[in-house]
């Protein structure tokens, strides 16, 4: 009887992973498939985008069309996006330095505070960083008025300030930072002050490197949010040479879609190599703001 059930229990097992992989397949291929579109769209020509796209610009009833593969495949738009839009890469330069300054601003600022909470418990300590997280569920739509009307008392509005500042101070990256720190063992922090240790050397030589990957888990996280942030430069940024690129997409009509779609790709570049490169930080990051204290 055994060995009878054991062609029975592989089956079964092939079956199962069978059905594992076929429900991970699914999901999948509806996550990349936008991605695919728009690797297609982007090099297609204007004719063959009309073809396919005309219903919705024509307002027809009818259903759109598309091909996975263009019959006339053109490199024409990054061309054109490259080596002919100046205004492209001032919007691009906008972004890094936005994005640039805000992590370096939440490094001096976020890290040494999640340093704080995490090993130094006094009174009010908890309350306070519950605050933070409460803090941190709020939307940008219940902040904007009163952040719109400091940072107008502050004379910066219409400046790259008004949204570098209130990121720097945001309780997002507190709260990964501190899952991080809250891991390391108290006792080697004893013992390290045990041996005439300061808090500055400890912080330096023993929480960074024990702690970096909630650090750069939350960094990671702030990239992808602040590089596709469209909310608080539209609301505090007038002048659109100081808007970031997530806000540049040109008027869209047929005859400019495949500019549109290689905007995108071009867009999506940098923050797919970020994920990638920091997508074991990220995982960390998940498991160490899960944990219980």
């Amino acid at each position: 009887m055994r060995y009878g059930l054991k062609p029975y229990v592989g089956n079964m097992k092939k079956i199962n992973r069978g059905i594992v992989l076929f429900l991970i397949t699914i999901p999948t291929l509806l996550v990349c498939l936008p991605i695919v579109l728009l690797v297609t769209g982007s090099v297609m020509s204007n004719g063959e985008l009309w073809e396919h796209l005309s219903p919705v610009f024509s307002e027809a009833a009818e259903y759109i069309s598309w091909k996975i593969v263009p019959d006339y495949p053109t490199f024409g738009n990054y061309g054109k996006l490259l080596f002919m839009t100046p205004q492209f890469f001032v919007l691009f330069w906008n972004s890094v330095k936005m994005v640039g300054l805000i992590l370096l601003g939440q490094l001096l600022v976020g890290v040494p505070a999640a340093w704080a909470f995490a090993v130094f418990q006094v009174r009010g300590s908890r309350a306070l960083f519950a605050l933070y997280v409460v803090l941190m569920l709020l939307p940008f739509q219940v902040t904007m008025l009163s952040s719109y009307l400091v940072l107008n008392r502050l004379g910066f509005l219409n400046t790259q300030q008004t949204v570098i500042l209130p990121a720097v101070f945001s309780t997002f990256p507190v709260f990964l930072t501190y899952g991080g720190f809250r891991c390391i063992p108290m006792q080697l922090l004893e013992a390290a002050r045990i041996d005439g240790a300061g808090e500055l050397r400890i912080f330096c030589k023993i929480g960074l490197p024990l702690g970096k990957s909630g650090l750069l888990s939350a960094m990671v996280l702030g990239f992808l949010e602040y590089w596709n942030m469209m909310e608080q430069p539209m609301a505090f940024l007038e002048d659109k040479s100081l808007w970031p690129l997530s806000l540049y997409l040109p008027e869209i009509t047929w005859a400019q879609a495949g500019y549109a779609f290689t905007t995108s790709i071009i867009t999506l570049i940098p923050a797919a190599f970020i994920f990638i490169w920091g997508q074991d930080y990220l995982e960390q990051g998940i498991i160490f703001s899960g944990l219980k204290e």
